[in-house]
């Protein structure tokens, strides 16, 4: 049995921003950091709008209703910025 797929949870704990970043407290105690200028609506909302998120896909992703914004935790682990459309 592989013991560290039991030690592994990425479901989301916390979101937070620094000055320029988004981080990402996991379950595990890992913590994701990433560029807010790869998220664009997340780099132009406002910081009510910035903290109005919730858990969404089982703990495994993250919505922010107001921007119409939706992270994995999959993807900010494979540092994949958001897609450009348009």
């Amino acid at each position: 049995m592989n013991i560290s797929a039991r030690l592994t949870d990425e479901r989301v704990l916390d979101v937070r921003f620094g000055d320029a970043s988004l981080i990402v407290d996991l379950m595990d105690g890992r913590t994701i950091s990433a560029p807010l200028a790869w998220y664009p609506r997340l780099l132009h909302a406002s910081p009510d709008q910035r903290a109005h998120w919730e858990k969404a896909g089982a703990g495994y992703g993250i919505h922010w209703p107001e921007i119409d914004e939706d992270l994995s935790t999959e993807g900010l682990l494979r540092g994949a910025p958001a897609s450009r459309v348009g």
